[in-house]
C-alpha cells in the first residue's frame, strides 16, 4: 500500500497564463511586490528550475493537465483540440470521488469566435463547476451581442460583469500605443476568478460545519488566471505605480548583433513579433525606444501584483475557513513571456529561460517541507503524478512525469528526481511562421540545447557562464563533444515521449 493512499486532500491548481520564472519577489525581482506569493513560498517548496513542455498554451496546458507530453496528447499546438480519449488530472480525481471544477480559460480547444461562438468544446473532462471564460473581452460588450455580433452565452466574466450592471470596457491605448489601462481591479478578471473560488470554499466549510455526519468530498479546482497575458492592460491604479518607477527598470537582456548566429525564427519574430505578416511592425523591436521597452515591463510587473493580490485573499480564506490544513495549493504557470529580451517580445518557437522556464511553489500545511527553495530539475509533467500520489495512493497508467512527492516531505534526495528537463515546440502556433517550426530542447542544469529539425539549425548555451544565453555555441569547436553528449541526450529524451500505454491488439 503506498503511504499516501489514505491522505486524500483537496487541491487548488492556481494558473497564470504566461508568467516567466523571475517575476516574483521569491524567485529574486527586486522590482515587482509580490508579499502574499512571497508569504506563501515561505511556508512551502520552491522549485527553482521547473520548466514547462512547450512555450505555447494549447500543448503546455494539455502536457500539465494529464502529466503526459505534448506529441503525446497530441494536442501540439493552439487551436487543436484536446483527443477524447486524453484523461485529464480532472477526470482522474472525479473518477475516485473528487468534486472537480474550473474556473477561468482551459484552452484545450479551439478558442476563436468562429471555431466555438457559444463555449470552448469539451472532452469528459470530469469538471462538474465549468465557469469558463477565454479571456476577459469575450464577445461584443458583457457577451451581449453588437450589431452583427454573436452572443457568446458561455464567457461567465462577462455574465458576472452584466449581473453587477457593469460591461468590459476595451482598454484605451496610452500614448505609446503598446501599454493600456485595463479593467478597474474590483471589475477585473482576476479578481472574478478569485472570487468564484472564495465562494466555493465558503460553501464547502459551510456545509462540513452544518452536516458534519455527512461525509463531504474532497475537491480539486483549477483556477486559470488570464494575466499576465498581454494586452499590457492592468488597473490604473497599478499601472501608474509601476509607470512612476519605469525609468529604473532595467532593460530587456538583449545584444545588438546576437540574432546573427540565432535561428530563423527569432530574426522573423525580432522584425514582428509572431512573425505578424497581417499586422507589420507589431512589437518590432528596433522601433522601439528605452521608454516604450520601460512601459510594457511596468504594466506586466503591475498585472502580477494585481494577481499577488488576488493570491493573497484565496490563501486567507483557506485559512480562515480551516482548509488551508487539508489543501495542497500549486502555483504555476503555462510558460513564460520573452518581455523584449533577445530583441523579441510575446511568444515564439525558442526555448529561452524567460520563455521555458516557469514558477513553481507547492504547499501542504504540516505535510511539506517549509521555506525550501530546490535545484531540483522539474517538469510540469509531474504537477499530475503528484497529485495521483497524494490524493489516490497511485499514478494512473500512461502518466509520463514523476512525482514529488517524496521530494516535497523531504524523504527524498532532491538532486535525484531529474537529470535534464525537456520541452518541444511542433508548429505549435502555426498561422505565423514561415518556415515550420519544429525544435525540442533540453537541459541538463548547465547546457541547454535547442535544435530546429525543419530549419536544421541548433543553438547550444552554457547558462553556468552565459545566464542570459546570448553566446550560441552550436557551431563553437570547444563544445562540440558537449553538442554531441546533448544532442544524444535529446533523442533519448524524445524516446520518452512515446506513449506509455499498451496499443490496442484488435486493430491490428
Amino acid at each position: 500500500m503506498n503511504k499516501y493512499a489514505d491522505t486524500r486532500p483537496n487541491v487548488l491548481l492556481f494558473v497564470t497564463d504566461q508568467q516567466r520564472f523571475d517575476t516574483l519577489g521569491c524567485y529574486g525581482n527586486p522590482w515587482v511586490d509580490t508579499p502574499n506569493i512571497d508569504r506563501f513560498a515561505a511556508g512551502g517548496v520552491l522549485f527553482r528550475n521547473a520548466y514547462c513542455q512547450s512555450p505555447v498554451c494549447t500543448p503546455s496546458r494539455a502536457s500539465f493537465l494529464t502529466g503526459r507530453y505534448p506529441s503525446t496528447t497530441k494536442c501540439r499546438s493552439n487551436g487543436q483540440s484536446m483527443p477524447p480519449q486524453e484523461r485529464l488530472i480532472s477526470r482522474v480525481l472525479s473518477d475516485h470521488g473528487y468534486y472537480c471544477s474550473l474556473v477561468g480559460k482551459l484552452h484545450l480547444a479551439p478558442c476563436g469566435p468562429t471555431a466555438c461562438p457559444i463555449r470552448e468544446a469539451r472532452i469528459d473532462d470530469g469538471f462538474i463547476d465549468f465557469h469558463w471564460a477565454h479571456n476577459p473581452s469575450g464577445i461584443g460588450n458583457a457577451g451581449l451581442p453588437e450589431s452583427g455580433g454573436t452572443y457568446w452565452s458561455g464567457n461567465e466574466y462577462s455574465q458576472w460583469l452584466f449581473k453587477r450592471g457593469k460591461k468590459y470596457q476595451y482598454p484605451d491605448f496610452d500614448k505609446m500605443g503598446y501599454v493600456k489601462t485595463g479593467m478597474d481591479e474590483e471589475d477585473h478578471f482576476t479578481k472574478w476568478c478569485v472570487d468564484t473560488v472564495i465562494d466555493w470554499i465558503h460553501y464547502s466549510a459551510e456545509e462540513k460545519r452544518q452536516m458534519p455526519e455527512f461525509n463531504s468530498p474532497p475537491w480539486f479546482y483549477n483556477v486559470n488566471i488570464f494575466d499576465p497575458h498581454h494586452a499590457f492592460d492592468p488597473p490604473k491604479r497599478l499601472l501608474d505605480k509601476y509607470m512612476g518607477g519605469a525609468d529604473r527598470l532595467p532593460l530587456p537582456k538583449y545584444r545588438p548583433g546576437e540574432l546573427e548566429m540565432k535561428t530563423i525564427f527569432q530574426k522573423l519574430d525580432h522584425a514582428s513579433a509572431y512573425n505578424n505578416t497581417a499586422t507589420p511592425h507589431h512589437f518590432a523591436y528596433e522601433e522601439m525606444n528605452n521608454e516604450e521597452h520601460r512601459m510594457i515591463k511596468a504594466a506586466y510587473y503591475a498585472m502580477i501584483e494585481l494577481i499577488d493580490i488576488q493570491f493573497g485573499r484565496l490563501m486567507a480564506v483557506l485559512e480562515e475557513t480551516g482548509e488551508i490544513e487539508n489543501t495542497i495549493v500549486i502555483f504555476t504557470s503555462d510558460h513564460g513571456e520573452m518581455l523584449g529580451d533577445h530583441g523579441i517580445y510575446l511568444k515564439g518557437p525558442y526555448f529561452y529561460e524567460g520563455m521555458s522556464h516557469v514558477p513553481l511553489i507547492m504547499s501542504w500545511k504540516g505535510h511539506f517541507m517549509e521555506g525550501a527553495r530546490l535545484d531540483t530539475l522539474t517538469e510540469l509533467t509531474d504537477i499530475v503524478p503528484t497529485i495521483e500520489e497524494f490524493c489516490l495512493g497511485r499514478i494512473e497508467e500512461g502518466v509520463q512525469g514523476r512525482s514529488l512527492a517524496d521530494v516535497l516531505t523531504g524523504d527524498k534526495e532532491p538532486d535525484t528526481h531529474r537529470d535534464s528537463v525537456y520541452s518541444e515546440y511542433y508548429e505549435a502556433m502555426p498561422w505565423h511562421t514561415q518556415p515550420e517550426a519544429y525544435g525540442t530542447m533540453v537541459f541538463d542544469g548547465r547546457y541547454k540545447l535547442s535544435r530546429f529539425h525543419t530549419s536544421r539549425e541548433g543553438e547550444l548555451y552554457d547558462l553556468k557562464n552565459d545566464p542570459d544565453e546570448f553566446e550560441n555555441l552550436w557551431d563553437h569547436p570547444e563544445y562540440k563533444d558537449v553538442k554531441i553528449r546533448m544532442l544524444e541526450l535529446l533523442a533519448d529524451r524524445m524516446s520518452d515521449t512515446v506513449d506509455p500505454l499498451p496499443v490496442p491488439t484488435d486493430k491490428w
